[in-house]
């Protein structure tokens, strides 16, 4: 014997129906069968919101049962042959009647009770199982319709009966022992009390229908069949890479099916467990995948973690007060408060100071409990020995599930560490004693985020999602697009890290896709895109809460720095070029760091000193390491070195800086570079990850830039460094004159800074200093006499972007 229960999307249409046909023609090969169907998809909301409306006095009430009957008849017309349509027709006719007589009663008494609601209900499995059953035999499978009222026996608790298994099991085993066919027909869902009045078993009743014939029957299988190819390892409509779980024990199948996983009936499970027969969920759409098999003990997956769940719509009840504390009794009366107002707890947990006590229920039940629990413990509260019940909504709870999480230490650590490094707040845990469970409650709008972090954490083998806002998008916000593009496909197949710019913004536009920017044309989709507006474009990457999101600011904009703290906020890395947050005032800066560390995420700025050097990197290292910083001595500029490697008196100062300009080595506005305002940010970063509180105006700058070149427009500043020529190539000309290069040196030691032009000699470090290079020497506690150098190109478009680019992926990968 087999049982086999097929689900309302298995018999929505007519499609549908003759899929399962197939299905059921294929499988009555084995031996006898018995078929447990749902009502055809939607119907059971439809027969309830008409029976409501008939008793709100709403005489709509007709055409949605109008409507009910056209479906089913059609359904009929498709599937049966002509010739034998006849008797089904009437069956139908003969059910919407009654169902149009009680509904006008509900309407003219403007009264619903629950033993009408279920026998308003049980119609739709009555009438698919006949259709169906009808369709079998036109196609020569001949069966037997089973009421299952006559079997199933409950008490008469209507919506949601309990089952007395003994009448049940005797009633089963006769009938079907007597029974001469092969195949038989029930619809689920539907039982009847000692008195053969309707009732039903609850919401999603057919699997547990199924169960039980199954488990009165003996039957060697049980199998689901619905419209996905079995329990998934989370929700696939939250987690796009969700995967089928091949086996799970039946343990782990109740707990994912409580809290959450929507492809099996909790109950469904306990009768089929007690005597030990395998289920399978299959789907009926594609009959030929293997589905998932759920039996005593599960076959090992590769992690002790079996699937992941959420229940929404959660509430969370807290009940506090110093009078609680070493007193028994105030469990007692919470819990037996809740179950007498028909209240169901959901999980549970406990400070153990007993100081307060907390419950997980459904949000829609708050309300009712908070005053039924203030009506209890009113004496308390009055005295201020308690207080009033504190209720949360707009909750969620996430589940891990897994029955071998108990023999590996850790599981707990890595889920919360893994929503932590999200920003995602728990605001209670509860796990029981099997450590088949770990549950978390959370705020809703978190849930997807939680359920991808958890399922990247403890399944995804093969790539780490990485979601990128990228803002600016010049010279090297274009570079580092074109870096990613390129390096794409290297860093899913050896860092299995899968990078998508999911925001793009410039100056003008703004550009949003949750599925990822196309790289090879995000140009013109970014000048297609709505205009850039900075609040609105912080509130959106805000609202888009996704995990893994680093924040990226490749513009010099002093709006743009000033947003860093609210991006940080929300649990997003911020990797800048830009170098106005780190250089700004010492107290924003230090904000941004505690930020940083206080939601787990990272501030990386490598690029703000040295372009794609590893400069920062270095001080760090040297720092971490326990060493001392004594002395820092740099070339910072790229520009500067760039202009004084190229300016020989030969052509005009400002024809080299023009140059410098146009190939992309100076600042937007090449004063900042000249003035030594951008050598002194640079130093000032430095001595500020050294531990030194430096501001802009502790530092010196010994400027060789007349000031009637610092004034007016950058035109203006052309037009002004021309008429001082005669200035720049005296300078020139006395450093020729002894042989040494000029360069602009940036000094930090023993708190003091300083930023100036200096005549180099040939035996220094900063003498062989060509190009576009940057130098840094580090003198340390353990670099005494041979400084540590870090040198190489400090300037151009390229290596920034590289630079940047490294952040990226150091950001990812912590």
């Amino acid at each position: 014997m087999q049982v086999l229960k097929f689900g309302g999307s298995s018999v929505s249409n007519a499609e549908n129906i003759n899929k399962m046909i197939s299905i059921i023609q294929l499988k009555q090969k084995a031996g006898k069968t018995v078929v447990v169907v749902s009502a055809f998809g939607g119907t059971t909301d439809a027969l309830l919101n008409s029976v409501v409306l008939a008793s709100e006095g709403n005489e709509t009430y007709k055409d949605k049962l109008k409507e009910i009957e056209r479906r089913h008849l059609e359904i009929v017309k498709d599937l049966i042959p002509v010739a034998q349509q006849s008797s089904v027709l009437s069956m139908v006719k003969k059910s919407c009647n009654e169902m149009e007589d009680i509904c006008n009663g509900v309407f003219l008494l403007l009264e619903l009770s629950s033993r009408t609601r279920d026998r308003m209900m049980s119609y739709g499995e009555l009438l698919s199982s006949q259709i169906i059953s009808a369709k079998l035999k036109s196609v020569g499978a001949e069966n037997e319709w089973v009421d299952s009222r006559k079997l199933i026996v409950t008490n008469s608790n209507f919506e949601n009966a309990v089952v007395d298994f003994e009448a049940t099991n005797k009633n089963i085993q006769t009938h079907f022992s007597a029974a001469n066919y092969s195949l038989f027909l029930l619809p689920g869902f539907v039982s009847a009390d000692m008195k053969g009045i309707t009732t039903t078993l609850g919401r999603g009743g057919s699997d547990y229908s199924a169960s039980i014939f199954a488990a009165a029957l003996n039957a060697k299988v049980l199998e689901i069949w619905t419209d996905v190819s079995g329990m998934m390892t989370a929700d696939p409509r939250l987690v796009a890479n969700a995967k089928i779980i091949p086996s799970v024990s039946y343990q782990e199948a109740m707990e994912l099916s409580h809290f959450g996983a929507k492809v099996i009936y909790p109950p469904t499970i306990q009768p089929v467990m007690r005597k030990n027969i395998p289920v399978w969920v299959k789907s009926t759409f594609l009959p030929d995948q293997a589905g998932t098999l759920i039996q005593s003990e599960s076959v090992k997956n590769g992690t002790s973690v079996r699937g992941i769940s959420s229940i929404n719509k959660i509430a969370l009840l807290s009940l506090e007060g110093s009078g609680m504390a070493g007193i028994p009794g105030f469990s007692k009366r919470l819990f037996e408060t809740l179950a007498d107002t028909q209240i169901n707890v959901i999980l549970i947990t406990q400070s153990s100071s007993e100081h307060s006590i907390c419950v997980g229920i459904e949000d829609d039940s708050a309300d009712k409990a908070k005053e039924a629990v203030d009506k209890v413990f009113s004496y308390e509260i009055e005295r201020g020995r308690v207080e009033p019940l504190i209720v949360e909504k707009g909750l969620v709870i996430v589940a891990l599930v897994g029955d071998k999480m108990k023999s590996h230490p850790g599981i707990s650590g890595k889920m919360f560490s893994a929503l932590g490094k999200n920003g995602v707040n728990v605001r209670a845990i509860s796990q029981g004693s099997s450590e088949r469970n770990i549950s978390a409650v959370i705020a809703a709008q978190d849930v997807k985020k939680a359920v991808n972090v958890l399922h990247e954490e403890f399944f995804e083998t093969t790539y780490k999602q990485v979601n990128l806002f990228i803002t600016g998008l010049g010279n090297v916000g274009s570079k580092l697009m074109a870096q990613l593009l390129q390096q794409y496909n290297y860093l899913e197949q050896k860092l299995h890290l899968n990078i998508r710019i999911v925001g793009l913004g410039n100056s003008k536009k703004m550009l949003f896709n949750d599925k990822g920017i196309d790289l090879n044309n995000w140009k013109s989709l970014l000048q297609e895109a709505e205009e850039m507006n900075l609040a609105q474009y912080v509130k959106t990457i805000q609202s888009k809460n996704f995990r893994n999101s680093i924040f990226v600011d490749v513009t010099a904009s002093g709006e743009v720095a000033k947003i860093y703290g609210d991006i940080l906020q929300k649990s997003i890395s911020v990797v800048a070029c830009n170098k106005i947050a780190a250089s700004s005032s010492y107290i924003y800066y230090q904000k941004l760091k505690e930020l940083a560390r206080e939601f787990n995420v990272h501030f990386l700025f490598e690029t703000n000193v040295g372009a794609g050097l590893p400069v920062i990197g270095t001080l760090n290292d040297l720092l971490l390491s326990g060493d001392k910083i004594n002395k820092i001595e740099a070339v910072l500029s790229g520009t500067l070195n760039f202009v004084f490697n190229n300016y020989n008196g030969e052509k005009s100062f400002a024809k080299v800086v023009k140059q410098a300009q146009d190939e992309g080595y100076t600042e937007p506005d090449p004063r900042l570079d000249l003035s030594g305002t951008d050598v002194m940010r640079k130093i000032m970063i430095l001595a500020r990850e050294t531990g030194e509180k430096l501001e802009m105006d502790d530092i010196t700058n010994n400027t060789f830039m007349p000031s009637s070149c610092m004034t007016g427009s950058v035109d203006d500043f052309y037009q002004a460094m021309e008429k001082e020529e005669d200035h720049f190539k005296k300078i020139f000309e006395e450093a020729n004159k002894v042989s040494k290069k000029l360069k602009v040196v940036a000094r930090y030691e023993n708190g003091k800074a300083e930023v100036g032009l200096e005549p180099i000699n040939s035996e220094h470090d900063f003498y062989h200093l060509y190009g576009k290079d940057n130098v840094v020497l580090f003198y340390t506690d353990r670099y005494t006499d041979q400084p540590l150098v870090v040198k190489g190109a400090g300037a151009g478009a390229e290596v920034t972007a590289s630079g940047v680019f490294a952040d990226i992926i150091r950001a990812a990968r912590i």
